[in-house]
Protein backbone atom coordinates (compact mmCIF):
# COMPACT_ATOMS: atom_id res chain seq x y z
CA UNK A 1 0.00 0.00 0.00
CA UNK A 2 2.84 2.21 1.01
CA UNK A 3 4.81 1.85 -2.63
CA UNK A 4 1.24 2.83 -4.56
CA UNK A 5 0.54 5.63 -2.06
CA UNK A 6 3.90 7.68 -2.19
CA UNK A 7 3.82 7.97 -6.06
CA UNK A 8 0.18 9.02 -5.73
CA UNK A 9 1.08 11.73 -3.45
CA UNK A 10 3.60 13.21 -5.20
CA UNK A 11 1.68 13.44 -8.30
CA UNK A 12 -1.07 14.54 -6.66
CA UNK A 13 -0.01 16.91 -4.03
CA UNK A 14 1.39 19.71 -5.93
CA UNK A 15 2.85 23.55 -3.97
CA UNK A 16 -0.70 24.50 -4.27
CA UNK A 17 -2.57 22.05 -2.40
CA UNK A 18 0.28 21.73 -0.53
CA UNK A 19 -0.37 25.91 0.80
CA UNK A 20 -3.84 25.67 0.59
CA UNK A 21 -4.03 22.98 3.51
CA UNK A 22 -1.63 24.90 5.58
CA UNK A 23 -3.92 27.80 4.71
CA UNK A 24 -7.03 26.26 5.63
CA UNK A 25 -5.53 24.20 8.78
CA UNK A 26 -4.12 27.76 10.33
CA UNK A 27 -6.65 29.93 9.62
CA UNK A 28 -9.38 27.39 10.39
CA UNK A 29 -7.71 26.98 13.62
CA UNK A 30 -7.23 30.83 14.39
CA UNK A 31 -11.24 31.52 13.93
CA UNK A 32 -12.26 28.51 15.94
CA UNK A 33 -10.28 30.15 18.52
CA UNK A 34 -11.73 33.55 17.89
CA UNK A 35 -15.53 31.85 17.76
CA UNK A 36 -14.29 30.27 21.48
CA UNK A 37 -13.30 33.89 22.57
CA UNK A 38 -17.04 35.16 22.18
CA UNK A 39 -18.38 33.04 25.11
CA UNK A 40 -15.03 32.92 27.05
CA UNK A 41 -12.66 35.96 28.00
CA UNK A 42 -10.51 36.95 25.18
CA UNK A 43 -10.07 39.51 22.20
CA UNK A 44 -12.41 37.78 19.61
CA UNK A 45 -13.15 40.99 17.91
CA UNK A 46 -9.49 41.16 16.78
CA UNK A 47 -9.27 37.06 16.77
CA UNK A 48 -12.03 36.30 14.37
CA UNK A 49 -11.72 38.81 11.48
CA UNK A 50 -7.69 37.64 11.76
CA UNK A 51 -9.16 34.48 10.91
CA UNK A 52 -11.14 35.23 7.97
CA UNK A 53 -8.10 37.86 7.09
CA UNK A 54 -5.57 34.19 6.86
CA UNK A 55 -8.65 32.15 4.93
CA UNK A 56 -9.13 34.57 2.72
CA UNK A 57 -5.72 34.28 0.66
CA UNK A 58 -7.34 31.15 -0.56
CA UNK A 59 -11.21 30.88 0.03
CA UNK A 60 -13.37 33.50 -1.82
CA UNK A 61 -16.22 32.39 1.01
CA UNK A 62 -13.61 34.23 3.63
CA UNK A 63 -13.23 37.38 2.10
CA UNK A 64 -16.80 37.82 1.78
CA UNK A 65 -17.41 36.98 5.18
CA UNK A 66 -14.47 39.50 5.95
CA UNK A 67 -15.99 42.49 3.85
CA UNK A 68 -19.74 41.60 5.27
CA UNK A 69 -17.84 41.62 9.11
CA UNK A 70 -16.33 45.47 7.93
CA UNK A 71 -19.40 47.08 6.82
CA UNK A 72 -21.28 45.78 10.00
CA UNK A 73 -18.57 47.33 12.37
CA UNK A 74 -18.63 50.17 10.31
CA UNK A 75 -22.98 50.70 10.43
CA UNK A 76 -21.93 50.16 14.70
CA UNK A 77 -19.33 52.65 14.66
CA UNK A 78 -21.44 55.20 12.82
CA UNK A 79 -24.40 54.63 14.89
CA UNK A 80 -22.25 55.08 17.79
CA UNK A 81 -20.91 58.60 16.87
CA UNK A 82 -24.80 59.65 15.61
CA UNK A 83 -24.10 59.73 11.95
CA UNK A 84 -26.14 58.25 9.61
CA UNK A 85 -24.57 55.89 6.93
CA UNK A 86 -25.25 58.31 4.18
CA UNK A 87 -23.19 60.94 5.84
CA UNK A 88 -19.32 61.72 4.85
CA UNK A 89 -16.98 61.73 7.78
CA UNK A 90 -16.43 65.32 8.73
CA UNK A 91 -12.22 66.17 9.27
CA UNK A 92 -13.11 69.75 11.08
CA UNK A 93 -16.34 70.72 12.84
CA UNK A 94 -18.45 73.63 10.96
CA UNK A 95 -17.46 76.78 12.32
Amino acid sequence: MRARLRPWLRRTITYRWARRIAVAVIGGTVFLIGIVMIVLPGPAIIVVPLGLGILGLEFAWARIWLRKLRAAATGVVNRVRGRRAADPPQDKPPQ
